[in-house]
């Protein structure tokens, strides 16, 4: 591992993506294999998914300001999430992957190139607190409404969920079928609390920096092994006996 790397980012990370690893072979077992398990389906299982997609978003904003080339780390995970969305369309296509995770990562890296300028000029505290409470607003746009913990506030007008182009914003027309959707809204909101999480280091006690070489390691190659891990789980399914 590079010295300049954070050990404890590395091995949140290589967790969250041995998780996530974890979580989309139960996924597989569940819709692939039809293994009848209720508490898939159930809350805990949901907080288990959030948990997963809401760290890595945090991480990835959090680190974008670490990397020297945030422009070809945009594009290498754009190209990576295109190339999902497109393998998915012909593998699976009654549940393509549209706007899935690296496709936002992607985005969401490269959009904030040319506006950090402007961020930059958010105090910190300010700029934490109004991307995180704006993501909180926004959580359910994707349900057509704004408001708090799934309580709505405001419903939004139904002609703003129109096709795919409105489905990538967050506004998903009728139809809109994807089996890793991640919009822009809310999703950007939550890599800019990241983002400014990030600016607020001076003010933060340093955490300790706890160093796992297996962690590391995947943390290190955490798109290579985002793009692989699903045709390997795949091959595994075909290999296990079947399911009683």
């Amino acid at each position: 591992m590079k010295p300049n790397r954070s050990g404890t980012l590395d091995t949140l990370r290589g967790l969250t993506l041995l998780s996530m690893m974890a979580y989309h072979g139960c996924w597989d077992l569940v819709y692939l294999r039809g293994l009848p398990w209720s508490w898939y389906h159930g809350f805990w299982a949901y907080v288990w998914q959030q948990s997963i997609c809401c760290t890595f978003i945090l991480l990835s904003g959090y680190c974008w300001q670490m990397g020297r080339h945030p422009l070809r780390r945009g594009l290498m995970s754009f190209g990576g999430g295109l190339a999902v969305s497109l393998v998915t369309a012909l593998a699976m296509p009654e549940d393509p992957v549209r706007f899935g995770v690296l496709t936002f990562l992607g985005t969401a890296m490269l959009l904030t190139v040319p506006l950090r300028r402007w961020l930059d000029r958010v105090p910190p505290r300010l700029g934490l607190a109004g991307a995180f409470g704006l993501f909180l607003l926004v959580r359910n746009i994707n349900d057509g409404f704004l408001g708090f913990a799934g309580v709505p506030i405001l419903m939004l007008p139904r002609s703003w969920y129109a096709n795919l182009f409105t489905a990538g914003l967050g506004f998903p027309g009728p139809g809109f079928v994807s089996s890793d959707y991640f919009s822009l809204l809310p999703w950007l909101l939550l890599f800019w609390t990241g983002y400014f999480l990030y600016r607020l280091r001076p003010e933060i006690p340093a955490l300790p920096d706890i160093r796992l070489p297996g962690l590391s390691v995947i943390s290190c190659h955490s798109l290579l092994l985002y793009l692989l891990h699903q045709p390997v789980l795949y091959a595994a399914l075909v290999l296990l006996p079947t399911i009683l």
